[in-house]
């Protein structure tokens, strides 16, 4: 059998590690866009590596308070959302990704602590090494999620006891309530967590997975999608139930609807994803709208210089790079370039702003969003470097090595490119 091990509430359960007082109240953790990383001061950034995993970011503001505060412009206005809100903040109809101006109308007494991800992050990877020590095969799907499987370690008949026992022992060390769903497949073992929670456990064997899941409706299974979900309600298809018994309508739909039925029906078990190499990496940020276009290249210097440090932090060689915007008004837009280069920090800056030109098509529109990442590593691909550069390349890469040892010692913005002051 295979486990789901989420997290309860996570962020603030982390946060009450900490301060025990939290306990019992309303509390949310707010964030925010991030628009510190610009400042001409210096960003107080953090480059977190330890954990893998879907919406696991690198680069965190490292907040110097916890209150309602630094979530107030000097105009007044309360900025930003809510990334995690506990079950008392739920009660009151709260919850994760509402404004929180809106939040503190529903629920005056909410506590709002800003993001400390650092913590967050040490304590995930506790948890997975603690994983690690009872559980043959683990993987790590998101800051809060693993995944577990038991086959041919606890026999089935075993698993509601072992799983009981495995959350109240993660309590006890960790001081961190988790909910576990187990059942033969990743998904079906994810969704009986989502009806364990919170701080439950729900096992779900072969001959109980139809009953469980054929009232669910189609849209809250993960991997539908709303097109999917969409196409499914113009044939009726409300319920898994209902998709189970459309096979053949489902299948004709091409081989992602046929691996999602195979999926739903359990005949997909799921296969867990064991120290997958990490494949890309990016940064982005999103920001009141600019269309000064002096500024935003000046923004992605900066953004350019964190991912830089990020990659050498890594030690990959990555080949392919991505640019993305978002407008105001207009549709998104992004531009890619593949260069076989051994890579340097000057040289990423000087693409990025290729890309940039490339990738501008609404040259007087607002933008509100910048993203870049850096992919396709040479180790996983097998490429080889032009030779023609290599030189060059290197002596620039001999450099990098020296300004990534000063910003190790003194921090990131310890050494900055000139136009970004």
């Amino acid at each position: 059998m295979k486990i789901h091990i989420d997290l309860d509430c996570f962020f603030v359960s982390a946060e009450r590690t900490l301060d025990p007082t939290l306990l019992g109240k309303a509390v949310a953790i707010g964030g925010r866009g991030d628009p510190y990383i610009f400042s001409k001061d210096r960003s107080n950034q953090e480059l977190l590596l330890e954990n893998g995993g879907s919406f696991v970011g690198s680069f965190f503001h490292r907040y110097q308070g916890d209150d309602l505060g630094q979530f107030i412009d000097p105009d007044g206005r309360v900025r930003g959302i809510l990334t995690t809100a506990s079950y008392e903040a739920r009660a009151y109809g709260i919850k994760t990704g509402m404004s929180i101006r809106e939040a503190l109308t529903l629920c005056p007494q909410l506590i709002i602590k800003g993001p400390n991800m650092g913590l967050y992050h040490r304590l995930s990877h506790a948890l997975k090494l603690f994983l690690q020590e009872r559980i043959p095969l683990i993987e790590q799907a998101s800051i809060d999620e693993f995944y577990g499987d038991l086959e041919g370690w606890i026999s089935d008949d075993e698993i509601p006891e072992f799983i009981d026992s495995l959350r109240h022992a993660i309590k006890r060390h960790l001081n961190l309530p988790v909910s576990i769903g187990a059942a033969h497949s990743k998904t079906i073992a994810k969704l009986a967590t989502d009806t364990a929670k919170p701080f439950g456990c729900r096992t779900l064997l072969a001959h109980e997975v139809y009953p469980f899941i054929r009232n669910i409706p189609v849209a809250k299974f993960p991997g539908i999608g709303r097109n999917m979900a969409r196409r499914c309600g113009e044939y009726h298809i409300n319920t898994l139930g209902d998709l189970l018994r459309a096979q053949s309508l489902i299948c004709s739909w091409g081989p992602y609807a046929t691996a999602l039925y195979e999926t739903i029906s359990g005949r997909n078990l799921g296969e867990l994803t064991l120290n997958a190499p990490r494949k890309s990496i990016g940064i982005s940020r999103t920001f009141d709208p600019i269309t000064d276009r002096s500024e935003v290249r000046r923004r992605i210097s900066i953004l350019a210089r964190h991912l830089a440090y990020a990659i050498k932090r890594l030690e990959v060689y990555p080949t392919t790079y991505t640019l993305s915007i978002y407008y105001l008004q207009y549709p998104k837009s992004h531009h890619s370039i593949t260069e076989l280069r051994l890579f340097n920090e000057q040289r990423f800056r000087h693409l990025c702003l290729e890309l940039f030109g490339s990738a501008d098509l609404h040259r007087r529109g607002g933008i509100t969003h910048l993203g870049i990442s850096a992919s396709r590593f040479s180790t996983h691909t097998h490429q080889t470097f032009s030779l023609l550069d290599y030189e060059s390349d290197r002596a620039q890469h001999t450099f990098d090595s020296a300004t990534r040892k000063i910003r190790d010692k003194y921090g990131l913005d310890s050494l900055r490119w000139g136009n970004e002051l």
